[in-house]
């Protein structure tokens, strides 16, 4: 869903709107005029029918705004910083950064939005009484308010997610079992039972001739069924991330040099860079040119290009970068080496061969990391790792197969096939204390975990 149109702030939270909310304010309109046409039809004018059910709708909407408030001002008495609330065709989100690191403050801030929409329906439906000896509108409107508060209130503790009653079957679960994972995938179960009972009541409805209330539970249903399908694969990833071990999905995306090697065999070896010369025709075409470093011309070197791993005699000395070939004047390259302008092994981002796959996600996370050097038990190279090979086996794993000419084009851009956020699905794991940070990752800083939805 996409952020939409800011209207203001409070206590620092944008407040949204979402294109699709203007939908639903308009059936809530239409829904709202029907009514008052069959009570108010003799009170009010046709004009003044249409303004009320606005005005309701409206009132409405502000409601659930302030259910969405509850739970992000709880969220931040609990230190957990909220990014926005967006009010769309289903009513409201309040997107947070993270979830509460403790099961007692995640069932806070779950229960604050249903405690809110009751208040407010208590409120409302005791002003009824005097609001309607002034005023018949009146009256009526806080009647419509309050009990439509009051079904907020109720049906968001309905106990499957996403609703609020599953965030507090998940806090419940987690507090008696200690286990946030198995929590999320108890209110996922239920939120899925809701989601197929709703549906099943709607159909029954429209059969029964219930007309926008069928439509409206199918909705509901279909909404709830690609949530917990969603939930259920991204805990199929977090798991993957966690069992699949560097190792098994590690290739060899580097080249092996003798320490002897001259820059002249340097320059001839095919692919170097990405201009289309390579071998003896590149090496004539950079001869040619004048023999200053500061005149060649600039040749650019492909990131994606295999690493070039240096060697003396049966040991590992370090690697050579193939701008050297651009900083060195062509006279020097039949007598220098690339054992003469080695940098070290060290200076190459690396992971051991044993460490789970979340890590290798984290650690590639940035944009000058194109892979990672794989070490070996003794911590000596054994292979290379990119984001395609990890995005292709946490896909097999729960059972998913992209098409070759996709994971094609993501190994030509090196990224993630399809927008695959895995870097996003490791933060939420960091977030929620599922994994621990390794010294040698917390040392380099973790990035911010992502936004969630409350």
């Amino acid at each position: 869903m996409g952020e939409g149109w800011q209207l203001f702030r409070v206590r620092g939270i944008p407040l949204r709107i979402h294109p699709t909310w203007f939908l639903i304010l308009l059936a809530a309109t239409l829904a709202f005029e029907r009514h008052y046409r069959q009570i108010l039809a003799t009170t009010l004018p046709e004009a003044g029918l249409w303004l009320v059910a606005l005005a309701t709708a409206l009132l409405l909407f502000v409601s659930v705004l302030l259910h969405e408030l509850g739970h992000a001002l709880v969220a931040l008495s609990q230190g957990v910083r909220v990014r926005s609330i967006t009010l769309f065709l289903l009513g409201g989100v309040a997107s947070v950064e993270r979830e509460c690191p403790t099961a007692l403050g995640a069932l806070a801030v779950a229960l604050a939005g249903p405690f809110v929409s009751l208040t407010l329906a208590l409120a409302l439906l005791a002003g009824v009484h005097p609001a309607a000896h002034q005023s018949v509108v009146l009256g009526e409107i806080l009647t419509q308010l309050g009990v439509l508060n009051l079904v907020l209130a109720l049906f968001n503790l309905l106990p499957g997610l996403p609703l609020d009653g599953g965030l507090v079957v998940k806090a419940l679960v987690w507090q008696v079992t200690g286990s946030r994972r198995r929590g999320l995938v108890v209110a996922n179960g239920c939120g899925r039972f809701l989601s197929f009972l709703a549906l099943g009541l709607g159909a029954v409805l429209l059969l029964r001739g219930g007309g926008i209330s069928g439509a409206w539970l199918m909705l509901l249903g279909w909404f709830g069924l690609g949530a917990a399908r969603n939930q259920s694969q991204v805990l199929q990833v977090q798991q993957a991330l966690r069992d699949i071990r560097v190792k098994d999905v590690s290739r060899r995306r580097f080249r092996v040099l003798e320490a002897s090697t001259t820059l002249r065999q340097l320059s001839r070896l095919e692919p170097i860079t990405p201009d289309g010369l390579a071998g003896a025709s590149r090496d004539a075409a950079w001869a040619a040119e004048p023999r200053s470093a500061a005149s060649l011309p600039p040749a650019p070197l492909d990131p994606l290009a295999d690493w070039l791993l240096v060697c003396d005699r049966g040991r590992w000395r370090g690697f050579i970068d193939l701008s050297i070939l651009q900083e060195l004047p062509v006279q020097r390259w039949d007598t220098d080496v690339v054992g003469d302008h080695l940098h070290p092994l060290g200076d190459l981002p690396s992971i051991a061969e044993s460490a789970p796959l979340w890590q290798a996600v984290l650690q590639m996370d940035q944009p000058d990391r194109p892979r990672l050097l794989v070490l070996g038990p003794a911590g000596l190279p054994s292979g290379t790792l990119e984001r395609p090979e990890v995005a292709e086996a946490v896909l097999k794993r729960i059972g998913l197969r992209l098409p070759s000419q996709l994971m094609a084009t993501a190994r030509e851009q090196n990224g993630y096939p399809l927008g695959l956020a895995l870097a996003q699905v490791v933060r939420s794991m960091l977030a929620a204390g599922d994994v621990q940070l390794p010294d040698a990752l917390a040392a380099e800083g973790s990035p911010p975990a992502p936004s969630s939805g409350l």
